[in-house]
C-alpha cells in the first residue's frame, strides 16, 4: 500500500524540490524521506510559518523513479538539472550537484545553492545530503510555489496533520481526500510550475546546514 510523506517546507527557492524542466526532483535535504519513500508513494510539502504559508500546499509529487547521485549526474535526461550559477534563475537552482570520480568515494559538490558563498564545497551540506545516496524523481506532480492553495481545514483535521518539525507518514487511504482535492482542482496543471517559488527572486543565495541560515 503506498504511503504519503508530509512535511513543512522551511525554504522554497526551487532547489528542494526542484520542479523545473518538466520533472520534479528531491535530490537534497530530507534524507530520511529520500531513503524510505518508494515508487508510488507521494511526498507533500506544506507551507510553514517562515514562509507565512501555514496550511498551504506548496507541492505534491508522486515518486515515479529514483536514482543514485552518480546515476542522476550521468543521465543526459537530467543534465538540465545541473546548476549554472551565471545562468537563469532556473539553472542557478539546479539540484544535480553530487557525483564521484571513478574509483573514489569522496563526493564532488558542484557550485550550487548548497555551496559556500565563494562557490567552494560546504561540508555540512555534503554530510547531510549524501547520508542518503538517492534522488526521488516525479513525472506526476503539482508545484504551486507562491501560489500555494490553502487546504480546507476539514481535510487536514481529518488527516491529523499538524504544522511541526520533521515529517509525518500517512497511509494512502488516510491521505486520499487531500490528493483527491488537489487533483480535482488542478488536474489540468499536472507537471507544471503553477507559481514561482516563494524565494525565487533570491536565487543567488546560499544555504548552510551548519549555521541553518541563508547566506547572501
Amino acid at each position: 500500500m503506498p504511503s504519503v510523506y508530509m512535511y513543512v517546507v522551511a525554504r522554497d527557492f526551487g532547489f528542494a524540490p526542484n520542479p523545473f524542466h518538466g520533472v520534479c526532483t528531491l535530490a537534497t535535504c530530507k534524507p530520511v524521506i529520500r531513503k524510505t519513500a518508494q515508487v508510488g508513494d507521494w511526498v507533500v510539502g506544506m507551507g510553514g510559518a517562515k514562509l507565512r504559508a501555514v496550511g498551504r500546499c506548496i507541492y505534491a509529487m508522486q515518486v515515479t523513479d529514483t536514482r543514485t547521485f552518480d546515476a542522476y549526474w550521468d543521465d543526459p535526461v537530467f543534465h538540465s538539472k545541473r546548476p549554472v550559477r551565471n545562468g537563469t534563475r532556473k539553472t542557478i537552482m539546479g539540484d544535480n550537484i553530487y557525483h564521484r570520480s571513478a574509483g573514489t568515494m569522496a563526493w564532488i559538490q558542484e557550485d550550487s545553492h548548497h555551496s559556500q558563498v565563494d562557490g567552494s564545497p560546504e561540508p555540512s551540506n555534503i554530510k547531510n545530503d549524501t547520508q542518503t545516496n538517492r534522488v526521488l524523481i516525479s513525472r506526476r506532480f503539482y508545484y504551486f510555489g507562491a501560489l500555494a492553495p490553502l487546504v480546507p481545514h476539514h481535510i487536514l483535521t481529518q488527516l491529523g496533520y499538524r504544522n511541526q518539525i520533521g515529517h509525518r507518514k500517512f497511509p494512502l487511504v488516510g491521505a486520499q481526500p487531500l490528493l483527491d482535492w488537489i487533483e480535482a482542482k488542478y488536474r489540468r496543471q499536472t507537471n507544471t510550475v503553477i507559481g514561482d517559488p516563494y524565494q525565487f527572486m533570491e536565487s543567488g543565495a546560499r544555504y548552510s546546514k551548519r549555521m541553518d541560515k541563508i547566506l547572501d
